[in-house]
């Protein structure tokens, strides 16, 4: 089988998660920030509902300079889980679209022409788009947490949310 079917089948399963915790964003904390060195609650919602777009332009791009790059962000909460559907659906159709041949090529991150890193698109994806989803979703859980809102059920029951 080919592994676009099972970064899809992964894709899925996190997009969902993903927007399970979203759609608890509530717009009248998007300034809020438990810690001065930490992004607002809008930074983070917006930069979770903008980075399936990376993905997308691993596997479309040979390469990514991030100085002088335009990245979406979402200026409000409005807009938030429409960004995130499309950059979702913009991305699962790139996947779909994969060859395995495509995902063994190298991709390469750069800052003012200085490689980041290089590695295998399939790594790429699966370390800098997926895992990183993880991350800053955990995050946003976190910031639900010391807000008191519920924290959607994800890989199991939460605190908040029994779903057996």
């Amino acid at each position: 089988m080919p592994l676009k079917h099972f970064l899809i089948q992964e894709f899925d399963r996190e997009s969902s998660n993903t927007r399970k915790a979203l759609e608890r964003v509530p717009a009248e904390k998007w300034d809020w920030k438990p810690h001065q060195k930490s992004g607002t609650l809008g930074w983070l919602a917006g930069h979770l509902a903008t980075l399936p777009g990376f993905a997308t332009a691993i596997i479309r791009r040979p390469s990514l300079e991030i100085t002088g790059a335009n990245f979406p962000r979402v200026e409000r909460h409005d807009m938030l889980m429409d960004t995130f559907d499309r950059s979702a659906e913009d991305t699962r159709k790139a996947l779909s679209e994969l060859e395995d041949a495509h995902l063994e090529q190298a991709w390469t991150l750069t800052n003012n022409g200085q490689a980041i890193f290089t590695m295998p698109r399939y790594h790429a994806l699966r370390s800098m788009c997926f895992n990183h989803v993880v991350h800053h979703r955990a995050q946003l859980t976190v910031y639900l947490r010391l807000l008191n809102i519920p924290v959607p059920a994800l890989y199991g029951p939460s605190a908040d949310e029994t779903v057996f």
